[in-house]
């Protein structure tokens, strides 16, 4: 029993729960960080977006069932092993979608749809769309993109445009990476586990890799740039004792630009030399410098909006 119980709870894939952490651009950058019932609203978009991604991660598995037998992890997953089966696994998706949506459309209709929209997303891309090159990719990112979304929806915010091109071409270099390497560790085996990577050749997912790299970084850096300045003065005074600096008011969030930039060498990096991103959560985890570069960013983007901006 205990290890159908665990099985059941790997199966629900709680390590890639840390993409839902999107949701929280919106509780950052709005500047509601401090606000208490943007934070309670904000942390239960996140819960949800959990239940719901891993619901459709257990419908994944049993459209994949066959395919994941083949792949080297994959194989491992409890549908797959045959540890949980298939009509339990199904069983336990929809249940979790009919108990929760509801849920979702009292925390906002808004969030609701967005909700709905990546579940009617990610069963079409299990069902079908997984299939057909290129738009594979685009729900991929779209999932993304929808978690961002949501979080500013839940707490009825509004983001600078730029942030979310940043946010989609984040999604899409991310996206086209986990095909690169896909097809990278599946080699003679890939048309067998995945057909559409038999239509993406090397050339195709190289050209696709460095074009989102560079729109990623690049709609970051336009985002960051036309960001109003921010009145600095008296904190960078109290902090250097007292000392006038003559750039009390500057775009201090350009200085998020060059980590934003070497997480994206850093991931290209994984992608070509390490032969990984398949899976884009485990890469987060295991790369310790990619993980430092993040929490560097993250750790900027509050002292300057929150600290400097006070």
């Amino acid at each position: 029993m205990a290890k159908f119980l665990w099985g059941l709870i790997k199966a629900t894939r709680p390590r890639q729960w840390i993409k839902n952490f999107a949701v929280f651009a919106a509780l950052i950058f709005s500047g509601n960080l401090l606000d208490r019932t943007s934070q309670i609203k904000s942390l239960e978009a996140f819960t949800l977006f959990c239940i719901f991604s891993s619901a459709t991660y257990l419908l994944n598995d049993v459209f994949d069932i066959d395919r994941d037998r083949l792949h080297p992890f994959k194989s491992k997953r409890p549908v797959a092993s045959g540890l949980i089966s298939a009509p339990v696994a199904t069983s336990l998706a929809l249940l979790l979608i009919i108990i929760f949506l509801p849920i979702a459309y009292n925390l906002s209709p808004t969030f609701f749809f967005a909700c709905l929209t990546y579940l009617l997303l990610q069963l079409s891309y299990s069902g079908y769309l997984k299939r057909v090159i290129l738009l594979d990719v685009l729900v991929i990112a779209a999932g993304f993109v929808l978690r961002v979304y949501g979080g500013v929806w839940a707490i009825d915010a509004h983001l600078n445009v730029w942030f979310l091109l940043s946010i989609t071409s984040f999604a899409l270099f991310l996206a086209i990476g986990k095909r690169r390497s896909e097809r990278t560790l599946m080699e003679a085996q890939a048309a067998r586990h995945r057909e559409t990577l038999l239509h993406y050749p090397e050339s195709l997912l190289d050209i696709l890799t460095g074009m989102f790299a560079t729109s990623a970084w690049l709609t970051y850096a336009f985002f960051a740039f036309l960001q109003p300045p921010i009145q600095a003065r008296q904190a960078l005074s109290f902090l250097l004792g007292g000392f006038e600096l003559p750039f009390g008011e500057a775009k201090y969030l350009m200085a998020t630009v060059p980590v934003v930039i070497y997480g994206v060498m850093r991931y290209l990096y994984i992608i070509y030399e390490k032969k990984e991103g398949e899976s884009p959560e485990r890469v987060l985890l295991s790369d310790q410098p990619l993980l430092s570069t993040v929490l560097l960013w993250l750790i900027l983007v509050i002292g300057i909006v929150y600290y400097l901006g006070a």
